[in-house]
């Protein structure tokens, strides 16, 4: 193998290339006619490798995470890698199944960054040290001739669209999904000023906003807050009655009425795309101040971020709901067992009081009155006493009608107090409660400190119930 004629076939076609794709095909193509390795050469593109020429492989990685494989290695590293055996080596990303050796270099512009890796792998025995050699030379001249044409290509907005989909796939928030969609909607745009407004109960509202805005996002924000839900809901109205609308850039048109606050921001470029269905959906906003024509594939890919907003939206949401359904009871509302038993193993000895609440003579009205009324009387019973406890005083319900409330106080006088009150709430519903208070003790666990406080409640009951008894410390 005469390797000076490699190098030099190579170094005459760069010059011709008018882009750096163009630079690294014509690289790899050239190399082709002298091995019959699968060469392939991957750019740095944002915060992935991402394959940009190859051959001879029935199938290669498109993009590869950083520091993943032997060629998310070397360009992490800038050393090159010479693999004799690919099976001894764990980084080895399989692309066929009959290479036995790799060898990978760095492509490095002039000033000795990594602009991304040239990848030789062969399935017959090689001569890997002089390849090495010959490979390091083109990956220099390679670095040199990407620079000179700009640098390696940009992200597109079709890739930088499926990055954002994927941070927004994994927002565990809503909060964190609206910070996503609302940086997507300006990357991918390349529009200065993205808003959403979502669909409420109560009316449209305008979602949190993320990051630190830009002034015109702000100036937004600020004439959309003050025109208040009736405007919100005109432009929540129309995108979900007749689509996704984009201004053509033309000066000295006047905007339609239900965007006039926009226009008063400043904005003069406007997509606008409803976001899921009109009752709980929303409209995702995009803007700019100057005077630009978005061209329809620019909506079309900010109908996708939408969509893919919403999936993800909707998703969290049904989430949610599971969670409270798996925590809460379903008919006080009240968290149950699972949630007390984590809140107790939180106890502070001498602080947390537990007070275990039981109604008095329940069994008599489901016998009597029947179990609906039974349900009724729990219902109301747990409202009371939640409106007899202070914020941050925790009710939950552990039996068919036992309930343990969770307080924090400075003495045992304050626990004692409080128990007392919601026997005087339970009162006004017409029924009387029997209730137990106890501290934990230092080094008590919570177990025992509840079992301390059904004794206390079994006391109250042997007293004639409706009352209060404190355990001993």
């Amino acid at each position: 193998m005469d390797h000076e004629r490699v190098v030099r076939d190579v170094t005459v076609r760069l010059p011709m290339a008018s882009t750096a794709l163009e630079a690294c095909q014509w690289t790899v193509a050239a190399l082709a006619r002298y091995t019959p390795a699968t060469i392939s050469v991957l750019l740095q593109v944002h915060d992935r490798l991402r394959c940009v020429a190859a051959t001879g492989a029935w199938q290669v990685f498109s993009t590869v995470p950083p520091k993943t494989g032997i060629v998310g290695r070397v360009y992490a590293s800038g050393e090159p890698a010479t693999v004799a055996d690919v099976t001894a080596d764990p980084d080895y990303l399989p692309v066929r199944p009959d290479v036995t050796a790799e060898l990978c270099v760095p492509v490095l512009d002039p000033a000795g960054r990594p602009l991304g890796v040239l990848d030789l792998q062969w399935s017959e025995p090689v001569e890997l040290d002089r390849w090495r050699e010959t490979a390091a030379r083109l990956a220099g001249r390679l670095g040199a001739r990407i620079v000179a044409l700009g640098g390696p290509p940009a992200e597109s907005r079709s890739e930088k669209l499926l990055r954002h989909a994927a941070a927004m796939t994994a927002a565990p928030t809503d909060w964190d999904l609206m910070a996503a969609a609302i940086a997507a909607a300006r990357d991918v745009s390349g529009l200065s000023a993205a808003v959403l407004l979502l669909a409420g109960r109560r009316g449209p509202r305008l979602g949190a906003p993320t990051g630190t805005p830009g002034e015109l996002e702000s100036r937004i924000r600020a004439e959309l807050a003050e025109a208040g839900p009736a405007a919100l809901g005109r432009m929540l109205a129309r995108a979900h009655r007749n689509g996704s609308a984009y201004t053509l850039g033309e000066a000295g048109l006047p905007p339609t009425e239900d965007y006039l606050p926009l226009a008063s921001a400043g904005a003069r470029t406007l997509v606008a795309v409803p976001v899921g269905p009109p009752d709980t959906g929303g409209l995702l906003l995009v803007a700019d101040e100057r005077l630009l024509r978005p061209d329809p594939t620019t909506v079309n890919l900010m109908e996708l971020l939408a969509g893919q907003a919403w999936t993800c939206l909707d998703r969290l949401r049904t989430l949610a709901r599971l969670r409270e359904q798996a925590s809460s009871d379903p008919l006080t509302g009240l968290r149950h067992t699972g949630p007390f038993g984590q809140r107790i193993a939180r106890a502070t000895p001498g602080r947390t009081a537990l007070l275990a609440i039981d109604v008095d003579g329940f069994k008599n009205v489901n016998d009597t009155y029947g179990h609906q009324a039974g349900d009724r009387l729990l219902v109301g019973l747990a409202r009371a006493l939640e409106g007899a406890l202070r914020q941050g005083d925790e009710l939950y319900r552990t039996g068919g009608d036992e309930f343990v409330a969770v307080i924090e106080v400075n003495r045992p006088e304050e626990a004692v107090r409080i128990a007392e009150r919601l026997t005087e709430a339970a009162r006004r519903t017409g029924r009387t409660i029997s209730i137990g208070v106890a501290l934990p003790r230092p080094g008590e666990t919570p177990e025992r400190t509840l079992r301390r406080a059904d004794q206390a409640l079994y006391a109250v009951k042997r007293q004639g119930r409706d009352g209060v008894h404190l355990a001993a410390a």
